[in-house]
């Protein structure tokens, strides 16, 4: 499918071995954060990041400080990312949306989207992007796993 060609060729994410891509697999916030990272380029930032359970050598440590340094994430606290946490819908949108400068919004969104949560512009912005449509015409699935698929799919809209 072109979004996973796109991921591949563009170095976002090279799979989950050399001949499979694991579309459905959950990602977890490390990978979602590093395949962003790494769709805009490997930025190496000098930040400081007080996280303890990020180990400087960790493969996702770079990008953790450059979502960081970016206000892409804060974390899960002031010293911990959760690294491991399976990551949600809504969280991607939300670090998509960030990592694009989050632009005024405006438009509905969906039943099961509250205004006032914190990634409900996100949700808006992704869908007038064109980026997603939901998971059915009234729904998004907010608190919903995201899987690689539908991540690589996200970005690969987002690049457009």
């Amino acid at each position: 499918a072109a979004p996973v060609e796109w991921a591949v060729e563009n170095g976002v994410t090279s799979g989950t071995s050399a001949t499979t891509f694991s579309p459905g697999n959950t990602c977890t916030t490390a990978e979602i954060l590093t395949f962003l990272w790494r769709a805009n380029g490997s930025p190496v930032v000098d930040y400081a990041m007080n996280f303890t359970d990020v180990p400087a050598d960790a493969y996702y440590a770079d990008a953790v400080r450059w979502a960081v340094s970016k206000g892409i994430t804060c974390g899960t606290s002031a010293t911990t990312f959760a690294p491991d946490m399976t990551v949600t819908r809504s969280q991607t949108v939300t670090f998509l949306y960030r990592a694009a400068g989050t632009p005024a919004v405006s438009g509905g969104s969906f039943a099961d989207v509250d205004a006032n949560a914190y990634y409900a512009d996100a949700v808006a912005w992704a869908v007038a992007e064109g980026i997603t449509s939901g998971t059915s015409a009234t729904t998004f699935s907010p608190n919903a796993p995201c899987t690689r698929a539908q991540i690589v799919t996200f970005m690969y809209r987002d690049a457009q």
